[in-house]
């Protein structure tokens, strides 16, 4: 398998931002998204067909997009749950990201599947990982005519996205433990709710999972790590929004000693947050290869 790391044009600026990630995580934010674009765009993706807005529940944001390559038939499909700290965020973020992602995972022959969803304070706990289940749902009952098999389905989920993804495979009040998926892949998740003054996106945590605190161990899919059979891997960032790579690797750890196994954990060097899926089809692919491998490896 060979891989492309970080391009050697980018990498002083991320060295830069470095560990200064956790001191404005907004104003880092919106520099990342910058920097990658130029390398997003210059990507050709005129081989990938993309219906878009395809609705999977009642509500205006129960939408999702397929990424179809050519000539596909019976393939694997990706299903990619952004993020945006409950409060905020898209499918579609910019013109390229989150739309990056799932253009990867075309270009490698699969079929992608870019998920929006309810956002709090109007959607509040589990309704994130309520509209997860329906898209999976929808893209069980319907991939087939656009070439994918219903069989083989990969889900993951970045930052608030992984918190609904792992709540769907492993929460039992949402109780689909993982149902219709191969594998998970948790990117940057949120695996514990926590308001603490660390926490920069306390204010979301607080509208999605509400202002008692008491209640967010039972909320949390740390809570629940022994409840899923399914394959899971855990991908931090080097620099992380704060906590998320101790909360991701006591994740991994928890989940490993539940099944006898060596943990599923990543750690990408020299990326941030965002960087960890902003990266993807800018070249730079060997997160990617790495997903791929686990997955594939599942399937043997």
């Amino acid at each position: 398998m060979s891989t492309s790391p970080i391009p050697a044009d980018l990498l002083p600026s991320l060295q830069r931002i470095g560990n200064a990630w956790a001191s404005d995580i907004h104003r880092y934010s919106q520099e990342v998204k910058d920097l990658y674009a130029p390398a997003l765009a210059l990507t050709n993706n005129a081989s990938i067909t993309v219906e878009r807005n395809l609705a999977y529940g009642k509500d205006a944001r129960q939408v999702l997009d397929i990424f179809i390559p050519a000539n596909v038939k019976n393939t694997g499909v990706v299903i990619f749950v952004h993020g945006g700290a409950f409060v905020r965020g898209a499918k579609c973020t910019t013109d390229s990201l989150y739309d990056n992602v799932l253009y990867w995972f075309a270009h490698q022959g699969y079929i992608g599947v870019n998920v929006e969803y309810r956002l709090a304070p109007a959607a509040t706990y589990p309704a994130g990982a309520i509209d997860v289940a329906l898209a999976i749902e929808w893209v069980h009952n319907n991939i087939a005519q656009f070439g994918g098999n219903p069989k083989q389905i990969l889900l993951i989920g970045h930052s608030a996205g992984g918190t609904h993804a792992a709540a769907y495979v492993f929460d039992p009040t949402v109780a689909y433990f993982g149902k219709y998926l191969d594998a998970l892949v948790l990117i940057s998740a949120r695996l514990k709710a926590d308001a603490l003054l660390e926490n920069p996106n306390a204010d979301g945590v607080r509208a999605y999972f509400g202002l008692d605190e008491k209640q967010y161990a039972e909320k949390s899919p740390m809570t629940y790590v022994a409840n899923g059979a399914l394959p899971t891997l855990v991908v931090v960032a080097e620099f992380e929004n704060p906590l998320l790579d101790i909360y991701g690797k006591t994740f991994a750890m928890k989940l490993a000693e539940t099944r006898s196994a060596k943990p599923f954990l990543l750690e990408k060097a020299m990326h941030n947050h965002m960087s960890i899926v902003a990266h993807f089809n800018s070249g730079e692919d060997e997160l990617g290869q790495e997903i791929l491998s686990f997955w594939k490896n599942q399937q043997q």
